[in-house]
C-alpha cells in the first residue's frame, strides 16, 4: 500500500519560488508550527523558496516570535494577505516597514474565498466591509504604499453596494489535524477547532496545489471512523508527524481534554473577576445580554462578560459564539482564544460566517481602541502598529446589538470604588475619543443604515449612536462630566439628560442578573416586524401564576395587534415558561380568543418535553392547533 507519510524537509522540498502558500490557524490554535519552520529552515540554510505570497485568516501567531512569525524574512515573502495580524508581529512589522506588499481583508471573508475558491468561483460578493477601510472609496483593503492593484472593487447590482473580493489562487497549504493514516485521511479529535482546513484543502487541490497535513500521530489504513475523518485523503498530498513541542494544542495549552470537548468543566471551576475596571465595564455590557439570545464576545476586555455571566448564573439563558466556530459554552481568552470550555457545537468558520453574516446574531460585544463622534471605531491599525480587523468587521455590521467596551482613556488609568462611587485616580495617557481615526474598522453611518443598535460602554459612562453622532446616556456614581468625560475627549458628545449607570455594578457582589433577565415586561417581551408579518413573544422565563396575569398577556398582545388592522403569524418562546394549574384553562382560552381574532398561523416551541406535553394537551381541548415544536428554527419552519 502506497504511503503519504513523509519528512519535515521532504515535504517542503516541493515548494517553489514564487507560490502562495495558505497556512491554517485560528490564533494560537492549531497552527501547523513543524511545516512552518521546517520552511523557515529550508530558506535560511538555501535561500529558497523566495518570493512567496503568505494568506492567512486569524493570524496563527502568539504574539511575539511563534507561528508564521518564524516566516518574516525579507526575500522569503514578497506579499502577505490576512485577517488578523494582532498575534504576528513580525510579519506585521515587514508589511508596516514597506517591504512587502500587505493586505488586510475581513476574517469571514477570507473563510468565504477559502469555500468560494473551491468551487472554483472568481471571488465572492459581500456586503461586509461597506464603509470601512476595505472599502475601495477608502484604502481598498492596502496596508502600505507599495502594495498596488486591486483585490477588492465596489460593484452594484440591483441597485445595491456590494464589495467584489477577488479570488486568490493557492499553490502549496499548510493545515493540521491531530490522526492521519498512511492514504491521508485526517480526523481532528484532539485539535480546539476544525477551522477551515476542508475548505482550505479543497480550494488548493482544485486549483492543482498541493496540501501538506502536519498531525500528531498515525493510525492503520481503515481504523479511522469515516464520520470522524474531516479532511478525505484525495485532497491531501503528504502528511508530516510534528513533534510533540510542534503540536501544541494552542500556544497557551500543551493539551485541554476540555477544549477538544472530551470533558466537561465544572462551571465554578472558572473563578469570579477581581473587582476593577474590567469587571465594572464588563457588569454593563452584561446587562444588555438578553434570553434566548446568541452573542459573539471578541478577544480582550470581551471576554470578562462571559465571565460575569457566569458568574451570576445567567449562561443557561443564552448562547455564546465564537467565529473560530465556537457555538455554547464558555469562550476562552488570552493565547487559548478562539478554544472554548464546555461547547455545545464547534462547526467550520466558514459555517460560522455564514451565520454571522446571515444576520444570525442578536448581540455582539467587541473592544474599541479609538472612538470619533460619529460612531466610527478603529482596532485594526495604530500609528506604525497592524492589528488587523479578523473577524471584527463581519461580526459588527451584521449584529442586531452590537456593544463597545474599553476604557476610557488607556495607558496608566488608575481608578478606584469607594462606597459605590467611582473615582478617578490617575488618569490615562492616552485619549481614546479621538476626533481622526488612524483607520476606519466599524462604520457609525453604515451602522445606522442597517438600523443596528450601537452602545460604547466604558468604567465611566455609556454612549449610545444616534443620528447626529454619539450621545453621553448614563454617567458613573461619583464622575463629574465635564471633567472626567468632556475634559478627557477629542470632541464634544451629544449631552441631553444622562442618567447614572446601574448602582449594582459598583458594589462588589452579585448584582442578581437572573431575576432582572426574566422578568422582562410583557410590552418587552412582546413584538411585531412588519416585514415578515410576524409577531414574535418571548415567554422565556414568564410566570403565570393568577388570571390578572392571563388578563395582562391578553391586554398587552390586544395593544401590539389592533392597530396592525389585519391577521399575522405568531412565532412563541415558551422555553422556561411556568403556569398554574389553576390558571391553565384560562390560558388556554385566552390563547383560543387571540388565536381567532389576530393571528394566521401560531407556531410555538420549548425544549423541555413537559411543557410540550402540558400546554399543548391544554390548547388541544379548546380547539387550537395544539402542536408545540421543540426549538425555534423547527417553529419559524411550521405553517400551523
Amino acid at each position: 500500500m502506497r504511503t503519504k507519510i513523509v519528512s519535515a524537509a521532504e515535504a517542503i522540498a516541493i515548494m517553489r519560488d514564487g507560490d502562495t502558500l495558505c497556512c491554517s490557524g485560528f490564533g494560537s490554535n492549531g497552527v501547523p508550527v513543524e511545516l512552518i519552520t521546517a520552511l523557515e529552515k529550508r530558506f535560511l540554510e538555501t535561500g529558497a523558496p523566495r518570493d512567496l505570497t503568505l494568506l492567512f485568516g486569524g493570524g496563527p501567531g502568539d504574539g511575539a516570535s511563534g507561528g508564521v512569525n518564524h516566516l518574516a524574512h525579507e526575500g522569503l515573502l514578497r506579499c502577505v494577505i490576512g485577517g488578523h495580524y494582532g498575534l504576528v508581529p513580525e510579519v506585521g512589522k515587514l508589511v508596516m516597514e514597506n517591504k512587502v506588499d500587505g493586505w488586510n481583508l475581513p476574517l469571514g471573508v477570507i473563510s468565504h474565498l477559502y469555500r468560494d475558491m473551491a468551487c472554483g468561483l472568481p471571488g465572492i460578493f459581500s456586503r461586509v466591509g461597506l464603509g470601512t477601510f476595505v472599502d475601495p472609496r477608502l484604502e481598498g483593503a492596502k496596508v502600505n504604499t507599495r502594495t498596488q492593484g486591486d483585490l477588492v472593487r465596489l460593484m452594484e447590482i440591483e441597485g445595491q453596494e456590494f464589495l467584489f473580493y477577488k479570488a486568490i489562487p493557492i499553490n502549496v497549504a499548510f493545515i493540521r489535524a491531530t490522526t492521519a493514516d498512511p492514504e491521508g485521511n485526517l480526523t481532528c479529535e484532539r485539535e480546539s477547532l476544525t477551522q477551515d482546513t476542508l475548505a482550505i484543502a479543497t480550494a488548493t487541490r482544485n486549483a492543482g496545489g498541493l496540501v501538506i497535513a502536519q498531525v500528531e500521530r498515525i493510525a492503520e489504513y481503515g481504523s479511522l471512523n469515516p464520520r470522524s475523518v474531516r479532511v478525505p485523503g484525495i485532497l491531501v498530498d503528504c502528511v508530516v508527524v510534528a513533534d510533540p513541542e510542534n503540536h501544541m494544542q494552542t500556544f497557551g495549552s500543551l493539551y485541554n481534554a476540555a477544549y477538544s470537548s472530551e470533558v466537561r468543566v465544572p462551571m465554578e471551576a472558572l473563578g469570579a473577576m477581581p473587582f476593577d475596571e474590567r469587571k465594572i465595564i464588563a457588569r454593563r455590557a452584561a446587562l444588555e445580554l438578553m434570553p434566548n439570545a446568541v452573542v459573539n464576545l471578541g478577544i480582550g476586555m470581551p471576554e470578562g462578560v462571559a465571565l460575569v455571566a457566569a458568574e451570576e448564573k445567567i449562561l443557561r439563558y443564552m448562547t455564546l459564539t465564537a467565529e473560530s466556530g465556537l457555538i455554547g459554552g464558555v469562550p476562552q481568552g488570552g493565547l487559548n482564544f478562539g478554544a472554548a470550555v464546555n461547547a455545545d457545537a464547534v462547526i467550520d468558520m466558514n459555517q460560522q460566517f455564514d451565520f454571522y453574516d446571515g444576520g444570525g446574531l442578536d448581540l455582539a460585544c467587541l473592544g474599541m481602541a479609538q472612538c470619533d463622534a460619529d460612531g466610527n471605531i478603529n482596532v485594526s491599525r495604530f500609528g506604525s502598529k497592524l492589528a488587523g480587523a479578523g473577524g471584527f468587521i463581519n461580526i459588527t455590521q451584521n449584529s442586531r446589538v452590537v456593544v463597545f467596551v474599553g476604557t476610557f482613556t488607556a495607558g496608566g488609568l488608575d481608578i478606584a470604588v469607594e462606597d459605590g462611587r467611582l473615582l478617578i485616580r490617575k488618569e490615562g495617557r492616552a485619549q481614546k475619543f479621538v476626533r481622526q481615526l488612524d483607520q476606519v474598522t466599524f462604520s457609525g453611518a453604515y451602522a445606522l443604515k442597517r438600523g443596528l443598535r450601537v452602545l460604547y460602554v466604558t468604567e465611566r459612562c455609556v454612549f449610545k449612536l444616534g443620528e447626529e453622532g454619539i450621545e453621553l446616556i448614563e454617567v458613573a456614581p461619583g464622575i463629574d462630566v465635564e471633567r472626567d468625560i468632556i475634559a478627557q475627549m477629542d470632541f464634544s458628545p451629544i449631552v441631553i439628560n444622562p442618567t447614572l449607570m446601574d448602582e449594582r455594578i459598583f458594589h462588589d457582589e452579585p448584582m442578581h442578573l437572573k431575576d432582572a433577565l426574566l422578568s422582562i415586561s410583557l410590552a418587552d417581551r412582546m413584538s411585531y416586524v412588519s416585514e415578515k408579518e410576524t409577531a414574535f413573544y418571548n415567554f422565556q422565563g414568564l410566570k403565570i401564576q393568577t388570571r390578572m396575569d392571563v388578563d395582562a398577556v391578553r391586554g398587552t398582545a390586544e395593544k401590539l395587534l389592533q392597530p396592525i388592522g389585519k391577521k399575522v403569524q405568531l412565532i412563541v418562546n415558551y422555553d422556561d415558561f411556568r403556569i398554574d394549574e389553576g390558571v391553565l384553562d384560562d390560558y388556554a382560552e385566552m390563547v383560543r380568543d387571540l388565536s381567532e381574532r389576530y393571528y394566521t398561523t401560531v407556531s410555538r416551541y420549548t425544549t423541555s418535553a413537559f411543557m410540550r406535553l402540558k400546554l399543548g394537551e391544554a390548547l388541544e381541548r379548546r380547539g387550537v392547533a395544539a402542536h408545540v415544536y421543540e426549538s425555534q428554527s423547527e417553529a419559524g419552519r411550521s405553517k400551523l
